[in-house]
């Protein structure tokens, strides 16, 4: 039964998502044509077969409808500017996204969890106090403000890390997953491994302060919750070692609601990227998203807008289902 209304909810979900980005597509000012023609001198006769060649002769409702019919198939169309299947192009970006993603999500993971854990157990400590006053800057700096603040620090002044790309040229490892840390290892190449580690860093970095800070703030009001518990009050009282106390008491309960978090901020990092990989000029899904936002490439922008719906879906239902395993007093 769980499973079946969560199936009901991600249709529903992909539906009213197609149809919002359909629609707001529609109602932006430009004409694909005329960006994909620029300057050229074409007849009014070819405009008009390009535009029935791209489908924009037909009625939005119509184009609507035939989108949703093959998507349902498994087509999304053919890109307008790149002139093959939009899953082809999609697909050759993901590795990029994919990479990003999962190395912000585990800086994030390693500053926000400890640091929470420790300003809950130091509840009004100094440390507490630092942390709390951090958590709010990271939470209220802008994504665009703080990945171009690194790259001038980091980048153009102390010159530690690439401005700008995924890779140098000369440093690339054979593609076997196109994880280029994951293929650098396999290949043994670790002048590879750390040049696309120097790469990833800024980027990663600035996806992974604003999700660290919310980390800190829902660690430490869990741990603080917890250590208010009876169960814990009354291991404290049966004089159990604080360290065992915090580690099978305090620690499992508190990183129920953290995980929960975690999976909904993972979703979150694919609308923050693409701000983020336009500004590291990173080649992922984000950058290719924005470029076809401006092009007009409306078959690029609703399937890629799909493909994070249905992410952000996957990862909240997986989120529900290990907070319930964490804590299995919480019916998900």
């Amino acid at each position: 039964m769980r499973l079946a209304k969560r199936f009901i909810h991600l249709v529903a979900v992909l539906l009213v998502t197609s149809l919002v980005v359909f629609a707001m597509m529609w109602a932006t000012p430009g004409d694909p044509v005329q960006v994909m023609l620029g300057d050229q001198r074409v007849s009014v006769e070819q405009v008009v077969a390009l535009r029935h060649d791209m489908g924009l002769d037909l009625p939005p409702a119509a184009r609507y409808v035939s989108f949703v019919w093959r998507a349902l198939h498994g087509d999304f169309g053919r890109s307008f500017f790149h002139h093959r299947a939009v899953l082809g192009v999609i697909a050759e970006r993901l590795p990029a996204t994919i990479e990003l993603t999962l190395a912000a999500a585990v800086l994030a993971l390693l500053i926000g969890i400890p640091l929470g854990l420790i300003a809950g157990v130091r509840r009004g400590s100094v440390l507490d106090r630092l942390t709390s006053v951090g958590s709010l800057v990271g939470v209220s700096i802008p994504g665009f403000w703080l990945g171009l603040m690194l790259m001038v620090v980091f980048s153009v002044t102390l010159h530690l890390f690439p401005v700008s790309g995924r890779i140098s040229y000369d440093a690339r490892p054979p593609e076997i997953t196109h994880l280029l840390l994951l293929d650098s290892l396999i290949a043994g190449r670790l002048d590879a491994f750390g040049n696309a580690l120097r790469h990833l860093a800024l980027p990663a970095l600035t996806l992974a302060i604003p999700m660290a800070a919310v980390l800190m703030r829902v660690t430490r009001t869990s741990v603080i919750d917890v250590m208010r518990s009876d169960y814990v009050l009354f291991a404290e009282a049966k004089g159990l070692p604080r360290g065992r106390v915090l580690l099978l008491h305090v620690l499992k309960n508190a990183l129920a609601p953290a995980v929960g978090v975690t999976m909904l901020e993972i979703g979150a990092l694919l609308g923050g990227n693409m701000i983020v990989e336009t500004i590291f000029s990173w080649p992922g899904v984000g950058r290719l998203v924005v470029e076809a936002i401006f092009a007009r490439n409306y078959p690029l922008v609703q399937a890629a807008v799909l493909l994070y719906a249905v992410t952000f879906v996957i990862l909240n239902f997986i989120g529900d289902l290990l907070y319930g395993v964490l804590n299995p007093r919480i019916q998900s």
